[in-house]
């Protein structure tokens, strides 16, 4: 094969280094960006908050005691640092990179070298108890600390561990018996063949199971939601009320119950309506998912990217001002830029000097665009702040990006992770975007609205006779929203609302 050289011509999308750090910043969320900048102001000794800077001149203004015989109190000494700082040319550092280039092949990382301001960025009121993490007790740590307060034997103990380790999140033995008997079994016999008296007895196993059925929290363990019922209802009184007949309901008739069968239930059970809403009631009391209350997500507080406030008739969007530092260039280091000066200290300066430039520019477009976004929806979507989620208008992608001259791919990464507060709550910016249906009237219906009518007519019904999907559907029509009984239920599902045979109740 012969060796030869070709010239073609083609076009290809590239970008700059600074649209990189622009389009990176612009996704990340409020608390990615607090990380961020953070970063930042620790690796870029030419980065620094206003805050850093206004203390800084304080310590200039109010010199010690033994220095102020030094200075004559009629000078006016200027600020060399500044005035240096000004009038530096900084010839050799580019507006603009190679749109084909990236960060590191024209300056050096400044991330892994040490900090030089640390000590300036440490805030010592950010340390409290409060801010920091702490690590949340499992169900089965918690079962187990039970257990090692049981004195029990060191077979029973296994036995007890394998039961717990069983456990679904919910409090659930997933497997049954049978099968940790034979496991157990298996693990003994691998252990010691010879013994054949050290067989485990599935009786043992049951009764070790029970035992943990007696721990913290009630009903856990249990193989079913019946026993799980049942384990609950025994810790009762006996002198409840409605014990007697709502154990007997839940041992004999509750798939009755599952199907909402009342009228069968009153028959079976000799009881009127009201002393069956009394039983029900207290079986509605216990919790079907006992370890829940003990295996829960952390808790996640958001903090709004902008806020929404009506002033005057008008509604006016801000950002969040604590959400975003005002950054600067350390004037005392980048008047130690020198011109036509190639060492290496001189250039590592000046690397940093645009990298801080470039940062700050980043984030001030971050800031513009989100404003653009955030002001374009609230004009669009006023109706729902007046009226609610029912005036909601349909709006996607395309309809912001058409009328703020942007690229849809910019407006999803601007909205995503970015939440609003409104006077009627806290909402991602996502939230107010949706698709459309058409009306007997020739206008279009937002999902978000048809989704809070809905909502509103299940709100309303009437418990012994709840609505099915098909008379949602017909008295959606009625009002001009013509939606497919299929669409109607793929919304009440969207919002966990359970079907109609589900939601019937006796009163």
């Amino acid at each position: 094969m012969k060796a030869s050289l070709q010239l073609k011509i083609g076009q290809s999308l590239t970008m700059t280094p600074q649209l990189q750090q622009a389009i990176r910043l612009l996704q990340l969320s409020s608390m990615e960006l607090q990380v961020e900048i953070q970063e930042a102001l620790e690796s870029n000794m030419m980065l620094e908050t206003a805050e850093e800077a206004s203390a800084e001149n304080n310590d200039i203004e109010k010199p010690d005691g033994n220095n102020l015989e030094e200075s004559s109190p009629g000078e006016n000494q200027p600020d060399t640092a500044q005035e240096t700082a000004s009038s530096v040319e900084l010839e050799n550092i580019p507006d603009e990179l190679a749109v084909d280039s990236v960060w590191e092949d024209t300056y050096e990382s400044s991330i892994n070298e040490p900090s030089t301001n640390t000590s300036q960025n440490y805030d010592s009121s950010q340390f409290s108890f409060e801010n920091q993490n702490t690590h949340d007790e499992t169900l089965g740590e918690h079962l187990l600390w039970q257990l090692n307060l049981t004195p029990i034997s060191d077979t029973d103990q296994a036995i007890a561990t394998t039961i717990i380790d069983a456990l679904d999140d919910d409090g659930y033995l997933i497997p049954d018996l049978t099968e940790l008997h034979s496991s157990l079994n298996r693990e003994i016999d691998g252990e010691n063949t010879a013994d054949e008296e050290s067989e485990i007895g599935l009786d043992e196993i049951e009764a070790v199971l029970h035992m943990i059925q007696a721990m913290e929290p009630t009903g856990i363990a249990a193989r079913d939601l019946q026993e799980c019922l049942l384990l609950q209802l025994r810790q009762y009184d006996n002198d409840t009320p409605m014990l007697t007949l709502a154990v007997e309901l839940v041992s004999k008739y509750l798939d009755l119950l599952a199907s909402r069968d009342f009228n069968q239930l009153m028959r079976r059970l000799k009881l009127d309506q009201e002393e069956l809403q009394d039983v029900i009631a207290l079986i509605q009391s216990m919790n079907p998912r006992p370890g829940g209350q003990i295996h829960e997500a952390r808790t996640e507080y958001i903090v709004p990217d902008v806020y929404v406030r009506k002033v005057k008739g008008r509604w006016r969007v801000e950002l969040n001002s604590e959400l975003m530092p005002h950054l600067r260039v350390n004037t005392s280091y980048a008047s130690m830029i020198r011109r036509a000066d190639n060492s290496e200290d001189n250039v590592s300066l000046k690397s940093h000097l645009q990298e801080a430039r470039w940062f700050i520019k980043s984030l001030q477009s971050r800031s513009e665009t989100l404003l653009r976004v955030a002001t374009c929806i609230v004009e669009r979507q006023r109706a729902f702040l007046e009226y609610g989620e029912e005036a909601m208008k349909p709006m996607v992608l395309h309809d912001v990006s058409e009328a703020l001259g942007m690229h849809e791919s910019t407006i999803s990464r601007v909205t995503t992770r970015k939440y609003m507060h409104t006077p009627r709550g806290i909402f991602e910016l996502k939230y107010f975007f949706s698709s459309h249906l058409s009306t007997s009237h020739g206008g279009v219906a937002s999902s978000t609205a048809i989704r809070a009518l809905i909502k509103k007519l299940v709100a309303a019904e009437t418990p012994p006779k709840p609505l099915s999907d098909s008379k949602i559907s017909a008295l959606l029509s009625e009002q001009g929203i013509n939606v497919a009984r299929r669409t109607v239920a793929k919304y009440r599902e969207a919002m966990a609302i359970p079907p109609s045979n589900e939601r019937k109740r006796l009163a």
